[in-house]
């Protein structure tokens, strides 16, 4: 199914600029500058829907999306990126606090998206983050960004090297390009069983 619709709904600094609960939710998180925006714009078909940036840390609130693919609607929620270390440990810890603010108590959260350049090792950050989703039964996709930056025999080492260090089964871990388009039916066939899984 093709998206028909997008829109930015709103954008939170904090719980109370939250929307009301409505249409299933998708949040998508990683490092600064690990290709968010990008990604969301390719997955929508948008080229400027999420603002993308050169600056690392440059998302400093929730961007919620509303988007309309076939009959279903849906929101994309875009999260700050984490780890970026140009910011005082204030504005760190009031990301972590907004952050889990969202994830730790939305009742329509369906499934989450970790973006992690295929470049980069995961770390304790990454692999604590999934943890957390799965204590809380939310379900977490790996998007594997910027694989066009390698060749296909290092690109599927290290896909299968970051799946194993997620823990996370083949289906749920994809590669990805936001440049080249890499991936993005399968991104959204990933989704979509976490928004409808199987009865059997």
């Amino acid at each position: 199914m093709r998206v028909t619709f997008a829109e930015i709904l709103t954008s939170a600094a904090d719980r109370a600029g939250f929307p009301p609960p409505g249409s299933p939710e998708i949040a998508f998180l990683g490092r600064s500058n690990v290709g968010k925006s990008s990604l969301l714009n390719r997955l929508v078909n948008r080229k400027q829907l999420a603002r993308t940036s050169g600056t690392p840390g440059k998302t400093r609130l929730i961007h919620f999306y509303r988007v309309e693919r076939g009959a279903a609607e849906l929101r994309l929620v875009d999260l700050p990126g984490y780890g970026y270390a140009k910011v005082s440990k204030s504005e760190r810890q009031r990301w972590q606090r907004l952050i889990e603010d969202y994830l730790g108590d939305r009742p329509t959260l369906r499934a989450a998206v970790l973006l992690q350049d295929v470049r980069r090792d995961i770390s304790e950050d990454e692999t604590l983050l999934v943890e957390w989703l799965a204590e809380r039964d939310i379900p977490t996709v790996l998007a594997l960004t910027k694989v066009d930056k390698l060749k296909p025999m290092r690109r599927a080492q290290r896909v299968r090297a970051l799946r194993l260090a997620a823990n996370l089964p083949a289906h749920r871990v994809i590669a990805t390009s936001a440049e080249k388009g890499i991936g993005v039916p399968d991104l959204w066939t990933a989704l979509d069983e976490t928004l409808h899984p199987s009865s059997g």
